[in-house]
Protein backbone atom coordinates (compact mmCIF):
# COMPACT_ATOMS: atom_id res chain seq x y z
CA UNK A 1 0.00 0.00 0.00
CA UNK A 2 1.16 3.53 -0.52
CA UNK A 3 2.24 5.38 2.66
CA UNK A 4 1.51 8.65 1.28
CA UNK A 5 -2.12 7.53 0.39
CA UNK A 6 -2.63 5.82 3.54
CA UNK A 7 -1.91 8.44 5.78
CA UNK A 8 -4.15 10.82 3.44
CA UNK A 9 -7.20 8.87 3.95
CA UNK A 10 -6.48 8.00 7.57
CA UNK A 11 -5.47 11.33 8.80
CA UNK A 12 -8.53 12.63 6.86
CA UNK A 13 -10.94 10.66 8.86
CA UNK A 14 -8.95 11.16 12.23
CA UNK A 15 -8.65 14.89 11.72
CA UNK A 16 -12.13 15.29 11.23
CA UNK A 17 -13.46 13.17 14.28
CA UNK A 18 -10.81 14.77 16.36
CA UNK A 19 -10.62 18.31 15.80
CA UNK A 20 -14.45 18.85 15.33
CA UNK A 21 -15.66 19.11 18.69
CA UNK A 22 -12.40 20.96 19.86
CA UNK A 23 -13.24 24.17 17.19
CA UNK A 24 -16.56 24.22 18.34
CA UNK A 25 -15.82 23.50 21.96
CA UNK A 26 -17.31 26.77 23.05
CA UNK A 27 -20.15 26.27 21.25
CA UNK A 28 -22.59 23.73 23.37
CA UNK A 29 -25.03 22.99 20.39
CA UNK A 30 -22.36 22.81 17.71
CA UNK A 31 -20.74 20.39 19.85
CA UNK A 32 -24.01 18.38 21.15
CA UNK A 33 -24.46 18.37 17.20
CA UNK A 34 -21.31 16.35 16.45
CA UNK A 35 -21.25 14.17 19.51
CA UNK A 36 -24.71 12.94 18.68
CA UNK A 37 -23.71 12.67 14.85
CA UNK A 38 -20.93 10.42 16.19
CA UNK A 39 -23.08 8.37 19.14
CA UNK A 40 -25.23 7.52 16.05
CA UNK A 41 -22.08 5.47 14.21
CA UNK A 42 -23.11 2.39 13.05
CA UNK A 43 -20.25 -0.45 13.11
CA UNK A 44 -20.70 -3.69 10.51
CA UNK A 45 -18.69 -6.38 11.27
CA UNK A 46 -18.19 -9.05 8.19
CA UNK A 47 -16.30 -11.88 7.54
CA UNK A 48 -15.72 -14.16 4.75
CA UNK A 49 -14.14 -17.76 4.54
CA UNK A 50 -13.46 -19.09 1.41
CA UNK A 51 -11.78 -22.45 -0.28
CA UNK A 52 -10.74 -22.03 -3.84
CA UNK A 53 -9.24 -24.84 -5.75
CA UNK A 54 -7.35 -24.10 -9.50
CA UNK A 55 -6.23 -27.68 -11.49
CA UNK A 56 -4.81 -25.96 -14.47
CA UNK A 57 -3.11 -27.70 -17.82
CA UNK A 58 0.47 -26.94 -17.68
CA UNK A 59 1.50 -26.20 -14.09
CA UNK A 60 2.24 -29.40 -12.15
CA UNK A 61 0.95 -28.36 -8.92
CA UNK A 62 -2.72 -27.52 -8.10
CA UNK A 63 -3.62 -24.34 -6.44
CA UNK A 64 -5.70 -24.81 -2.45
CA UNK A 65 -6.07 -21.44 -1.10
CA UNK A 66 -8.06 -21.05 2.51
CA UNK A 67 -8.45 -17.48 3.12
CA UNK A 68 -10.72 -15.84 5.76
CA UNK A 69 -11.46 -11.90 4.93
CA UNK A 70 -12.52 -9.92 8.22
CA UNK A 71 -13.72 -6.69 7.75
CA UNK A 72 -14.72 -3.73 10.34
CA UNK A 73 -16.87 -0.84 8.73
CA UNK A 74 -17.73 2.26 10.80
CA UNK A 75 -20.54 5.13 9.38
CA UNK A 76 -20.92 8.03 11.48
CA UNK A 77 -24.20 9.97 11.45
CA UNK A 78 -24.75 13.41 9.85
CA UNK A 79 -23.69 16.41 11.17
CA UNK A 80 -24.77 19.50 8.89
CA UNK A 81 -25.01 16.96 6.41
CA UNK A 82 -21.14 16.40 6.91
CA UNK A 83 -20.63 12.10 7.79
CA UNK A 84 -17.39 10.13 8.10
CA UNK A 85 -16.83 6.64 7.04
CA UNK A 86 -13.64 3.98 7.64
CA UNK A 87 -13.38 0.50 6.58
CA UNK A 88 -10.09 -1.78 7.89
CA UNK A 89 -9.84 -5.39 5.94
CA UNK A 90 -7.79 -7.99 7.02
CA UNK A 91 -6.88 -11.20 4.51
CA UNK A 92 -5.60 -14.31 5.99
CA UNK A 93 -4.40 -17.34 4.88
CA UNK A 94 -4.70 -20.44 6.32
CA UNK A 95 -4.12 -22.68 3.28
CA UNK A 96 -1.65 -20.92 1.53
CA UNK A 97 -0.34 -23.21 -1.41
CA UNK A 98 -1.35 -20.66 -4.07
CA UNK A 99 0.05 -17.97 -5.48
CA UNK A 100 -1.54 -14.50 -4.76
CA UNK A 101 0.97 -12.83 -7.15
CA UNK A 102 2.34 -11.19 -4.37
CA UNK A 103 3.69 -14.37 -2.32
CA UNK A 104 6.07 -15.65 -4.44
CA UNK A 105 4.09 -19.28 -4.97
CA UNK A 106 4.55 -19.14 -8.91
CA UNK A 107 4.73 -23.07 -8.67
CA UNK A 108 1.00 -23.00 -8.08
CA UNK A 109 -1.97 -21.33 -10.18
CA UNK A 110 -2.57 -17.72 -9.65
CA UNK A 111 -5.49 -17.12 -6.70
CA UNK A 112 -5.26 -13.41 -6.62
CA UNK A 113 -5.72 -12.70 -2.95
CA UNK A 114 -3.30 -11.38 -1.17
CA UNK A 115 -2.71 -11.46 2.46
CA UNK A 116 -2.34 -8.30 4.65
CA UNK A 117 -4.34 -5.48 6.61
CA UNK A 118 -5.89 -2.66 3.97
CA UNK A 119 -7.56 0.74 4.76
CA UNK A 120 -10.56 -0.31 2.34
CA UNK A 121 -12.39 3.26 2.67
CA UNK A 122 -11.57 6.36 4.40
CA UNK A 123 -13.98 9.43 3.59
CA UNK A 124 -15.41 12.41 3.83
CA UNK A 125 -19.41 12.65 2.98
CA UNK A 126 -21.35 15.75 2.45
CA UNK A 127 -25.36 14.89 1.36
CA UNK A 128 -27.46 17.81 1.06
CA UNK A 129 -30.71 16.84 -0.78
CA UNK A 130 -30.15 15.27 -3.83
CA UNK A 131 -26.27 15.92 -4.28
CA UNK A 132 -23.33 13.88 -2.59
CA UNK A 133 -19.75 14.61 -2.44
CA UNK A 134 -17.53 11.46 -1.05
CA UNK A 135 -13.75 12.61 -0.57
CA UNK A 136 -10.99 10.11 -0.07
CA UNK A 137 -11.14 6.57 -0.16
CA UNK A 138 -14.12 4.96 -1.46
CA UNK A 139 -15.73 2.26 -2.83
CA UNK A 140 -16.95 3.29 -6.74
CA UNK A 141 -19.29 1.26 -9.21
CA UNK A 142 -21.15 2.32 -12.44
CA UNK A 143 -23.80 0.53 -14.04
CA UNK A 144 -23.06 -3.21 -14.34
CA UNK A 145 -19.36 -2.94 -13.55
CA UNK A 146 -18.36 -3.49 -16.53
CA UNK A 147 -15.99 -0.64 -17.13
CA UNK A 148 -15.76 0.85 -13.15
CA UNK A 149 -16.27 -1.53 -10.59
CA UNK A 150 -14.94 -2.76 -7.25
CA UNK A 151 -14.11 -6.47 -7.79
CA UNK A 152 -16.23 -7.26 -4.68
CA UNK A 153 -15.41 -10.88 -5.50
CA UNK A 154 -11.92 -11.03 -4.76
CA UNK A 155 -10.74 -11.06 -0.93
CA UNK A 156 -8.94 -7.45 -1.30
CA UNK A 157 -11.85 -5.28 -2.98
CA UNK A 158 -10.62 -2.66 -5.93
CA UNK A 159 -11.35 0.82 -3.99
CA UNK A 160 -10.17 4.52 -5.24
CA UNK A 161 -8.75 7.82 -3.84
CA UNK A 162 -11.21 10.30 -5.27
CA UNK A 163 -12.98 13.13 -5.01
CA UNK A 164 -16.64 11.85 -6.16
CA UNK A 165 -19.63 13.96 -7.14
CA UNK A 166 -23.61 12.85 -7.29
CA UNK A 167 -26.76 14.48 -8.15
CA UNK A 168 -29.58 12.03 -7.86
CA UNK A 169 -33.23 12.75 -9.17
CA UNK A 170 -35.62 10.34 -9.40
CA UNK A 171 -35.80 10.80 -13.31
CA UNK A 172 -31.62 11.77 -13.30
CA UNK A 173 -28.44 11.04 -11.79
CA UNK A 174 -25.03 12.42 -12.62
CA UNK A 175 -21.93 10.58 -11.21
CA UNK A 176 -18.47 12.43 -11.91
CA UNK A 177 -15.21 11.22 -9.63
CA UNK A 178 -11.52 12.57 -9.89
CA UNK A 179 -9.32 9.44 -9.21
CA UNK A 180 -5.74 9.99 -8.06
CA UNK A 181 -4.84 6.54 -7.10
CA UNK A 182 -6.74 2.69 -7.84
CA UNK A 183 -6.14 0.53 -4.64
CA UNK A 184 -6.43 -2.44 -6.61
CA UNK A 185 -6.84 -6.35 -6.18
CA UNK A 186 -3.08 -6.78 -5.54
CA UNK A 187 -3.13 -4.70 -3.03
CA UNK A 188 -1.24 -2.28 -4.78
CA UNK A 189 -1.08 1.49 -5.77
CA UNK A 190 -2.16 2.26 -9.90
CA UNK A 191 -1.33 6.16 -9.91
CA UNK A 192 -2.95 8.30 -12.53
CA UNK A 193 -5.42 10.73 -13.60
CA UNK A 194 -8.39 9.04 -14.04
CA UNK A 195 -11.75 10.78 -14.83
CA UNK A 196 -15.09 9.13 -14.12
CA UNK A 197 -18.61 10.29 -15.34
CA UNK A 198 -21.42 8.51 -15.79
CA UNK A 199 -25.26 9.94 -16.54
CA UNK A 200 -28.35 8.41 -15.44
CA UNK A 201 -32.24 9.21 -17.63
CA UNK A 202 -34.84 7.18 -16.54
CA UNK A 203 -37.43 7.47 -19.02
CA UNK A 204 -40.42 5.31 -17.42
CA UNK A 205 -40.83 2.91 -14.78
CA UNK A 206 -39.83 0.22 -17.79
CA UNK A 207 -37.06 2.35 -19.78
CA UNK A 208 -33.40 3.98 -18.25
CA UNK A 209 -30.02 4.57 -20.01
CA UNK A 210 -27.06 5.80 -19.02
CA UNK A 211 -24.12 7.89 -20.99
CA UNK A 212 -20.50 7.15 -20.16
CA UNK A 213 -16.89 8.19 -20.33
CA UNK A 214 -13.56 7.16 -18.71
CA UNK A 215 -10.96 9.17 -19.63
CA UNK A 216 -7.40 7.06 -17.78
CA UNK A 217 -4.38 8.43 -17.86
CA UNK A 218 -1.60 5.79 -15.76
CA UNK A 219 1.38 7.52 -14.43
CA UNK A 220 3.61 4.34 -14.46
CA UNK A 221 5.10 3.53 -17.65
CA UNK A 222 4.50 -0.42 -16.76
CA UNK A 223 0.57 0.75 -16.90
CA UNK A 224 0.45 3.17 -19.90
CA UNK A 225 -1.17 0.50 -22.54
CA UNK A 226 -4.02 1.03 -20.46
CA UNK A 227 -4.19 4.96 -20.56
CA UNK A 228 -7.46 4.98 -22.96
CA UNK A 229 -10.21 6.93 -23.87
CA UNK A 230 -13.78 5.21 -23.65
CA UNK A 231 -17.03 6.77 -24.63
CA UNK A 232 -20.58 4.62 -24.51
CA UNK A 233 -24.02 4.30 -23.84
CA UNK A 234 -26.15 2.05 -22.10
CA UNK A 235 -29.65 0.93 -22.08
CA UNK A 236 -31.85 -1.15 -19.44
CA UNK A 237 -35.59 -2.15 -20.38
CA UNK A 238 -38.38 -4.63 -20.01
CA UNK A 239 -41.06 -5.09 -22.90
CA UNK A 240 -43.91 -7.39 -21.00
CA UNK A 241 -41.75 -10.29 -20.43
CA UNK A 242 -38.97 -9.46 -21.83
CA UNK A 243 -35.83 -7.82 -20.31
CA UNK A 244 -33.10 -6.32 -22.95
CA UNK A 245 -29.67 -4.91 -21.93
CA UNK A 246 -27.87 -3.54 -24.98
CA UNK A 247 -24.27 -1.43 -24.76
CA UNK A 248 -22.54 0.29 -26.88
CA UNK A 249 -18.62 2.21 -26.21
CA UNK A 250 -15.66 3.26 -28.57
CA UNK A 251 -12.54 3.66 -27.36
CA UNK A 252 -8.71 4.87 -28.33
CA UNK A 253 -5.25 5.24 -26.96
CA UNK A 254 -4.72 8.30 -25.13
CA UNK A 255 -2.18 9.91 -22.06
CA UNK A 256 1.29 8.72 -22.56
CA UNK A 257 0.19 5.17 -24.25
CA UNK A 258 2.64 3.67 -27.25
CA UNK A 259 -0.48 2.07 -28.65
CA UNK A 260 -2.46 3.66 -31.86
CA UNK A 261 -6.05 1.76 -32.11
CA UNK A 262 -9.60 2.85 -32.09
CA UNK A 263 -12.07 -0.12 -30.85
CA UNK A 264 -15.61 -1.01 -30.74
CA UNK A 265 -17.22 -2.38 -27.46
CA UNK A 266 -21.55 -4.02 -27.78
CA UNK A 267 -23.18 -6.15 -25.83
CA UNK A 268 -26.90 -7.43 -26.34
CA UNK A 269 -28.95 -9.37 -23.04
CA UNK A 270 -32.40 -10.58 -23.81
CA UNK A 271 -34.09 -12.59 -20.94
CA UNK A 272 -37.69 -14.12 -19.79
CA UNK A 273 -39.07 -15.95 -17.02
CA UNK A 274 -40.31 -19.36 -17.68
CA UNK A 275 -42.23 -20.49 -14.53
CA UNK A 276 -39.89 -19.89 -12.08
CA UNK A 277 -36.64 -20.43 -13.69
CA UNK A 278 -34.80 -17.60 -15.60
CA UNK A 279 -33.65 -17.37 -19.40
CA UNK A 280 -31.36 -15.14 -20.36
CA UNK A 281 -29.17 -14.90 -23.75
CA UNK A 282 -26.29 -12.17 -24.66
CA UNK A 283 -23.72 -11.59 -26.54
CA UNK A 284 -20.85 -9.58 -26.46
CA UNK A 285 -17.89 -7.96 -28.33
CA UNK A 286 -14.64 -6.56 -27.57
CA UNK A 287 -13.44 -5.44 -30.60
CA UNK A 288 -10.08 -5.40 -32.30
CA UNK A 289 -7.71 -2.66 -34.45
CA UNK A 290 -4.33 -2.57 -35.12
CA UNK A 291 -3.72 -5.67 -33.09
CA UNK A 292 -4.82 -4.31 -29.73
CA UNK A 293 -8.10 -5.32 -28.32
CA UNK A 294 -10.72 -3.12 -26.32
CA UNK A 295 -9.65 -2.55 -22.47
CA UNK A 296 -11.41 -2.55 -19.03
CA UNK A 297 -9.01 -2.21 -16.64
CA UNK A 298 -10.82 -1.11 -14.27
CA UNK A 299 -14.20 -3.53 -14.54
CA UNK A 300 -15.15 -6.27 -11.54
CA UNK A 301 -13.52 -8.63 -14.68
CA UNK A 302 -15.32 -11.64 -12.63
CA UNK A 303 -18.73 -11.18 -13.47
CA UNK A 304 -17.47 -11.43 -17.73
CA UNK A 305 -16.55 -13.82 -19.93
CA UNK A 306 -16.31 -16.82 -17.55
CA UNK A 307 -15.77 -17.05 -13.51
CA UNK A 308 -12.07 -19.03 -14.57
CA UNK A 309 -10.77 -15.44 -15.34
CA UNK A 310 -9.00 -16.23 -18.80
CA UNK A 311 -9.72 -12.75 -19.84
CA UNK A 312 -8.78 -10.38 -17.66
CA UNK A 313 -6.61 -8.84 -20.74
CA UNK A 314 -8.68 -8.98 -23.78
CA UNK A 315 -5.97 -10.61 -26.38
CA UNK A 316 -5.18 -8.37 -29.23
CA UNK A 317 -7.70 -10.21 -31.87
CA UNK A 318 -10.10 -9.21 -29.84
CA UNK A 319 -13.07 -11.83 -28.17
CA UNK A 320 -16.38 -12.27 -28.96
CA UNK A 321 -19.04 -14.34 -25.96
CA UNK A 322 -22.00 -16.00 -27.30
CA UNK A 323 -23.51 -16.88 -23.48
CA UNK A 324 -26.39 -18.55 -22.62
CA UNK A 325 -27.72 -18.36 -18.69
CA UNK A 326 -30.40 -20.59 -17.14
CA UNK A 327 -31.36 -19.58 -13.51
CA UNK A 328 -34.23 -20.51 -10.39
CA UNK A 329 -34.34 -21.29 -7.05
CA UNK A 330 -35.01 -24.81 -5.66
CA UNK A 331 -35.87 -25.17 -1.70
CA UNK A 332 -34.40 -21.87 -0.92
CA UNK A 333 -31.45 -22.60 -3.08
CA UNK A 334 -30.66 -20.59 -5.79
CA UNK A 335 -28.85 -22.04 -8.89
CA UNK A 336 -27.26 -21.07 -11.85
CA UNK A 337 -25.84 -22.42 -14.78
CA UNK A 338 -24.05 -20.23 -17.68
CA UNK A 339 -22.42 -21.59 -21.32
CA UNK A 340 -19.98 -18.82 -22.81
CA UNK A 341 -18.51 -19.62 -26.71
CA UNK A 342 -15.80 -17.78 -27.22
CA UNK A 343 -13.85 -17.00 -29.83
CA UNK A 344 -11.48 -13.66 -31.87
CA UNK A 345 -13.02 -10.67 -33.22
CA UNK A 346 -10.55 -10.79 -35.63
CA UNK A 347 -8.38 -13.64 -37.17
CA UNK A 348 -10.98 -16.50 -36.90
CA UNK A 349 -9.66 -17.65 -33.73
CA UNK A 350 -11.77 -20.41 -31.38
CA UNK A 351 -10.92 -19.69 -27.90
CA UNK A 352 -12.38 -21.76 -26.04
CA UNK A 353 -15.55 -22.54 -24.36
CA UNK A 354 -16.82 -22.45 -20.57
CA UNK A 355 -19.18 -23.92 -18.44
CA UNK A 356 -20.30 -21.98 -14.85
CA UNK A 357 -22.23 -23.38 -12.44
CA UNK A 358 -23.44 -21.74 -8.92
CA UNK A 359 -25.56 -22.64 -5.95
CA UNK A 360 -26.33 -20.01 -3.24
CA UNK A 361 -28.19 -20.22 0.15
CA UNK A 362 -28.90 -17.60 2.51
CA UNK A 363 -28.84 -19.36 6.26
CA UNK A 364 -30.51 -16.66 7.87
CA UNK A 365 -29.83 -12.66 7.86
CA UNK A 366 -26.19 -13.20 9.28
CA UNK A 367 -24.93 -16.07 7.39
CA UNK A 368 -25.12 -17.20 3.74
CA UNK A 369 -22.66 -19.95 1.70
CA UNK A 370 -21.77 -20.49 -2.39
CA UNK A 371 -20.60 -23.27 -4.13
CA UNK A 372 -18.81 -22.01 -7.35
CA UNK A 373 -17.63 -24.18 -10.20
CA UNK A 374 -15.97 -23.26 -13.93
CA UNK A 375 -14.57 -25.45 -16.31
CA UNK A 376 -12.69 -23.79 -18.87
CA UNK A 377 -12.27 -25.77 -22.07
CA UNK A 378 -8.88 -24.06 -23.89
CA UNK A 379 -8.34 -23.54 -27.86
CA UNK A 380 -6.39 -21.09 -29.04
CA UNK A 381 -6.14 -19.28 -25.62
CA UNK A 382 -4.53 -20.08 -22.38
CA UNK A 383 -5.06 -23.88 -21.22
CA UNK A 384 -7.82 -26.09 -19.93
CA UNK A 385 -8.51 -24.93 -16.42
CA UNK A 386 -10.88 -26.11 -13.43
CA UNK A 387 -11.82 -23.80 -10.25
CA UNK A 388 -13.92 -24.83 -7.18
CA UNK A 389 -15.13 -22.64 -4.41
CA UNK A 390 -16.59 -23.03 -1.32
CA UNK A 391 -17.73 -19.87 0.87
CA UNK A 392 -19.27 -19.44 3.67
CA UNK A 393 -19.83 -15.22 4.85
CA UNK A 394 -21.47 -13.80 8.30
CA UNK A 395 -22.46 -10.35 8.47
CA UNK A 396 -23.06 -8.68 11.40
Amino acid sequence: MNANISKFSLSLVAASVLAAPLAFAGETSTADGITKALSESKVDLSFRARYEGVDQDGIDDRADALTVLSRMTINTGSFNGFSLGLEVDNVSALVDNYNSSQNGNTEYPLVVDPTGTDVNQGFLKYTNDAFVGTFGRQRITHNNQRFVGGVAWRQNEQTYDAARLQYNTDKFALDYSYVENINNIKAQNVDGDFHLANATFKINKAHKISAFAYLLDYDNISDAANSTDTFGALYNGKFGGIGVQASYATQSDAGDSMLDYSADYMNLEVSTKAGKVTLLGGYELLGSDNGVGFKTPLATLHKFQGFADKFLGTPGEGVEDIYVTVKGVVNGIKLSATYHDLSSDVGGKDWGNELDLTAAYKINKNYNVLVKFANYSADDHQTDTNKLWLQLAAKF
